[in-house]
């Protein structure tokens, strides 16, 4: 994970520092949370195994699924804004963090240069993903909603060194179709279809994509 953790003209005795910073480590078991909404914003958070979603929740008490994170990707970066999460964060499974205290953080990135470079491209970065979901919400049909956020978990697990063609997916159909503005109908729906299609193979939360270029058509 270090090279989307981490810049790649970090100099040893910077990196020794960051060690330093980055000293404890948090498991989180499925289900539980890592942070609340409101809660007080003291440190970011590195994904080192498992996988976390993000969820607002209403005010009838409805919850809305706004991101997926996996090992490599910082978590809590919504906190930095106003000293305070806007969301909660909970483990799809059983997952750890690196525990990274802000204001340390903030300290090391005003030194180190490279590492401030980095850090303001991981906030770019999701501000991009962000944009990228009111695309899809915006313009797309269900079926290239699902598409497209099939070919996007091929992608992050292809930059991570895994099989962009076989993984399991952690979210439900449910968690999925709140994330992409769909019913769960809509999305068993789709992926039945997908497989009719030839496009996928799927068994239990195993999924194995069999035609990325025809789900890139769609």
């Amino acid at each position: 994970m270090r090279s989307i953790c981490l810049p790649v003209d970090l100099e040893l005795p910077d990196l020794d520092r960051l060690d330093a910073i980055v000293g404890t480590r948090r498991s989180v078991r499925r289900g539980d949370a890592l942070y609340r909404a409101d809660d007080a914003f003291q440190s970011l958070y590195a994904v080192r195994s498992g996988s976390f979603k993000t969820v607002v929740v209403h005010r009838d008490g409805g919850e809305q699924v706004t991101g997926l994170f996996l090992p490599g990707d910082p978590l809590g970066l919504d906190g930095v804004c106003h000293d305070a999460h806007a969301c909660d964060a909970v483990a799809l499974e059983d997952s750890s963090v690196c525990v990274i205290p802000f204001a340390l953080f903030d300290a090391f990135c005003h030194d180190v240069k490279p590492m401030q470079r980095h850090f303001y491209r991981m906030m770019g970065s999701a501000i991009v993903r962000e944009s990228n979901l009111l695309m899809v919400l915006g313009t797309m049909t269900a079926e290239q909603r699902v598409a497209a956020f099939l070919l996007n978990l091929s992608e992050r697990f292809r930059t991570r060194g895994y099989s962009p063609t076989a993984f399991s997916l952690r979210m439900t159909r449910e968690e999925m179709g709140s994330y992409l503005g769909i019913k769960l109908e809509t999305v068993s729906r789709m992926f039945s279809k997908f497989q009719k299609d030839g496009l996928l193979e799927t068994q239990g939360k195993s999924i194995h994509l069999l035609d990325l270029e025809g789900l890139a058509r769609i």
